[in-house]
Order: structure tokens, then C-alpha cells, then sequence
């Protein structure tokens, strides 16, 4: 990532980019559940390259007779490890990519599975392990299900959460700047730069001051020609005195700040914002009052975009 406007040092912000920090996620583990069924197809497993994709079995495998086809110069050999079926791409695949893995289990049964490349949706990920059951009635099974329906109940009351968190003013502010109503709000235009990404990704960043809140709107075109962009996720954190302006910025403390975004997600050829609103209060911690915060954004596939280090002098008393 790289900016493609001329640097100028500027006492209100520092605007930089980076294509390379990623964020850090929880491993993903899917449970599969299979029927007896000959007529279903094969199952898909998602995978990436140079990641261990793990099937986990309720019984070994019969490594003689697991096997993937087409496998060669792009997978690492197959390996049974007990219960366990290990598949590593050696380069990344393309969704149209699929690859017929049978694993047989040591009882004799055939499973084939369809390994393949994950789509252009943001919520699309590789697999890292799958838990593959063929008895859903099993203890084991019926416990992964209580779990799965726990893990949504959670999901779901957290949504609810923040819908009623995010019943502010300041979101309702952000609301604005991303349906391009800013003069509807007394934020004041102070910096603009352009951002471009390898990936084909081109921003507007425009910061804002304004009375007692500071304001960022992110412009974002999607030049790739076939994938869509999208926000995985923003962080507002601390900056310390003397430390690196440089992301990512891994010992701050998170602030509270406010979110919009005009749509889920921004088609090749199209453009979409993403606003951010800041409160003065942000800058007030335990320890005192800071000078800088760091704004980061994080893109659908974990890396981030581009940071902001707003200055508290855009926030107007």
C-alpha cells in the first residue's frame, strides 16, 4: 500500500497506508454433518495456500486409500494422521478450482469432498479445521450442535446489544457523513488525501473537525475487476509519546468511537464511504489526556487498509 500524494508534514494528522498488517483472528472450525444419502454431492471444504486445512473424523482414516486427484505440484501430498486428514495448497486457487478428495475411513466407508478456494463474499473464510460427523445423533454430534446454537443465541443477543449502543448521536452523525449530508453537520474540512492499494482498492480520506468531535469519511472505490471490498473492521486506539507512528499499533488502548457505512459491501467498478465520528472524551483516559489517536481499518480478508493518527486539536471546545 502506498499513498500517491506527496507527503507534507501536517500539525493536524498524518495519513499513511499499509497493505501488510493483518489481524489477528480466531482459528475457523466448521462442523460438517453428512447423510447416508448416495445422491448428495460432494461437500466443500474451503481451503488457502500455504495453511494446513484439518479433517477430523470420529475414526482413522485408511491412509492407502485417501487420496485427492489432480493434486500434483499444486497440494502438498495428503496425509492421514489418525482421525485426521491434513491438506496444505502450495499456491492460492481460484473458486472455479475444485479438487476431488475421497478420504475412506479405516471401516471401508468413501467420503469424497470437494476441496476449492473461498468465494468474493466478506464473510467467506478457509477452513482451518473441520469436524466431520456421520451420525448426528452421536454424543459427540449432539454436543457440536448445542454448541453452534449457543454460539448464534450469543451472536444474536450481541446484535441486539449494539443495535441499542449504537443509538447515539454521534452514529447518527456518522450516519450522515456516509449518505454525503455533510452539510447538515458543523464539521469542518481540514485535510484530504488519496490512498491506493495493491489490490485495487482507492481511497478519499477527508478529516474533520468540529465542536467537541472529530470526523473521518473514507471514499473507497473498488477498482479490482471481479472482487468486492469490504470493512472487516475499525479500531481507535492510544498512541504513547515517543513510539513509532507507524501501524500497527499494538499497545494502545481502545477508544469508543461511531461507525456508518453506506452498504455491506462495494462491487468491482463501484464506490461506497465509510464514516467515522470521534467524541473529545475519546482522548481522556485513566492516565490522563493523549494527543494522538490511531485509526485503523481493516479490510474483508484481515489486512488493513490504511490508518489515521487524528490530533485532539480537531476537536474544537
Amino acid at each position: 500500500m502506498r499513498t500517491y500524494l506527496p507527503f507534507r508534514s501536517a500539525p493536524l494528522l498524518v495519513l499513511l497506508a499499509s497493505g501488510a498488517v493483518a489481524k489477528g483472528r480466531d482459528p475457523v472450525v466448521r462442523n460438517m454433518y453428512l447423510s447416508d444419502n448416495p445422491e448428495d454431492e460432494a461437500r466443500e471444504v474451503y481451503v488457502t495456500a500455504q495453511v494446513v486445512t484439518v479433517l477430523r473424523f470420529q475414526q482413522p482414516c485408511d491412509a492407502a486409500r485417501t487420496k485427492m486427484l489432480g493434486w500434483e505440484g499444486r497440494f502438498e501430498p495428503v496425509e492421514c494422521a489418525g482421525k485426521k486428514v491434513l491438506v496444505e495448497p502450495l499456491q492460492n486457487l481460484e473458486p472455479k478450482d475444485r479438487f476431488l478428495l475421497l478420504v475412506t475411513l479405516s471401516d471401508g466407508k468413501e467420503l469424497p469432498f470437494t476441496v476449492t478456494a473461498i468465494g468474493n463474499k466478506d464473510w467467506e473464510r478457509p477452513d482451518q479445521q473441520v469436524n466431520v460427523f456421520l451420525d448426528p445423533e452421536t454424543r459427540d454430534a449432539l454436543q457440536a450442535q448445542l454448541k453452534e446454537t449457543r454460539v448464534r443465541e450469543r451472536m444474536l443477543e450481541e446484535a441486539n446489544r449494539r443495535h441499542w449502543e449504537q443509538d447515539t448521536e454521534d452514529h447518527a452523525l456518522a450516519r450522515l457523513l456516509a449518505a454525503g449530508a455533510i452539510h447538515q453537520t458543523s464539521f469542518v474540512e481540514r485535510r484530504k488525501r488519496i490512498v491506493k492499494s495493491e489490490d485495487g482498492a482507492e481511497m478519499v480520506v477527508r478529516i474533520f473537525a468540529g465542536k467537541k468531535k472529530a470526523a473521518v469519511l473514507f471514499t473507497v472505490t473498488n477498482r479490482h475487476p471481479s472482487k468486492p471490498w469490504s470493512l472487516l473492521e475499525a479500531r481507535l486506539r492510544t498512541t504513547r509519546p515517543g513510539e513509532d507512528q507507524r501501524p500497527p499499533f499494538l499497545f494502545g488502548e481502545d477508544r469508543p468511537f461511531a461507525l456508518r457505512t453506506d452498504r455491506d459491501e462495494i462491487a468491482p467498478g463501484q464506490s461506497g464511504t465509510v464514516a467515522v465520528v470521534v467524541d473529545r472524551s475519546a482522548f481522556k483516559t485513566e492516565h490522563g489526556l493523549v494527543d494522538l489517536l490511531a485509526l485503523e481499518l481493516y479490510r474483508h480478508d484481515g489486512l488493513m487498509d490504511t490508518h489515521v493518527l487524528l490530533d485532539r486539536r480537531l476537536v474544537r471546545e
